[in-house]
């Protein structure tokens, strides 16, 4: 055999595949979920009719939005991904995807939420820049903070909030009340996703509440937050009128937080990442089954 031969092939990505797995657009899971209750809710109390145009929009605007926010997050963290053993093979630190790719994808993530923005209403495309501003505040709170995590969690609850702004044009305290549920549910994984990274954060400087207080104390807090969000999530129940199949949504999402939490302590993260993506991505899909199966038992028709 050659030595030629005997050199293994190793192919590399296509840039836009490459460029999907950097800002991880599987995980738009976690946020989608919320706007479409947002979306469906409002379109349910405005005429009882899902408007599928609407829709679609809302979940270019979302999907753009949340792509922009990845990109950015990786572009402006590529120095700290590189110094942590956890983030040292994403792939603008490995070159599988390079910087000027990553600032091309980037900017077409966010002509498309500006465009759906623009296409859905004046309000949506009048509040645009203000959603897009924590998304780029939010890398860069590790830096001045040592809580970048109640930034990501306003970030996110501009989601249902403007999904509803997406039907009807105006504000809505009821989807203020969601979006909080969802900021902060957001913000308490984030607390446990966090706790991994403690050794490298302390020795790179990077500022956040496990770094700063410790595990335990980030545990309680994600603890803290979770019941606050369930509690919003009843509000939310009760300000429009939800009906049985939502409340059993809400018992289901109880459970998976309980279960989340008990898989992991302090002195054992093994199964942080199931906690993280599995559970997580769980609490989103389930809830707004049960919200859907709600709004159709209640009359919302297609």
């Amino acid at each position: 055999m050659s030595a030629t031969a005997a050199v293994p092939v190793v192919e590399t990505p296509g840039r836009t595949k490459a460029f999907l797995r950097l800002v991880m657009i599987e995980h738009s899971v976690f946020a989608l979920p919320f706007a479409y209750i947002a979306a469906l809710t409002a379109m349910f109390l405005e005429n009882g009719t899902v408007h599928w145009l609407q829709l679609l929009l809302v979940t270019l605007a979302m999907v753009g939005l949340r792509t922009f926010a990845m990109a950015a997050n990786r572009i402006i963290d590529r120095e700290i991904d590189a110094r942590n053993p956890r983030t040292a093979g994403r792939e603008l630190v490995t070159g599988a995807v390079s910087l000027r790719t990553a600032y091309a994808g980037s900017a077409v993530a966010l002509v498309v939420f500006l465009g759906a923005a623009a296409l859905l209403n004046p309000l949506c495309l009048a509040l645009a820049p203000i959603a897009v501003i924590p998304m780029v505040v939010y890398p860069y709170g590790k830096r001045f903070t040592d809580f970048p995590h109640a930034i990501l969690g306003l970030a996110q609850a501009m989601g249902p909030i403007g999904a509803w702004l997406a039907v009807t044009g105006a504000w809505s305290w009821d989807a203020l009340v969601l979006g909080l549920a969802v900021g902060v549910w957001i913000g308490g994984f984030d607390l446990i996703f966090g706790c991994q990274d403690v050794a490298a954060d302390r020795a790179d400087g990077v500022r956040s509440v496990p770094a700063r207080f410790g595990v335990d104390a980030a545990l309680r807090g994600a603890r803290g937050a979770h019941l606050v969000t369930v509690l919003l999530l009843g509000w939310f129940a009760v300000l429009t009128d939800a009906g049985w199949a939502f409340w059993l949504g809400l018992v289901v999402v109880c459970c998976a937080f309980v279960y989340e939490h008990s898989i992991v302590k302090p002195g054992d993260l093994s199964r942080l990442n199931r906690a993280f993506f599995q559970v997580n991505g769980f609490v989103g899909i389930s809830l707004f089954a049960f919200a859907l199966l709600d709004l159709v038992l209640r009359g919302l028709g297609a």
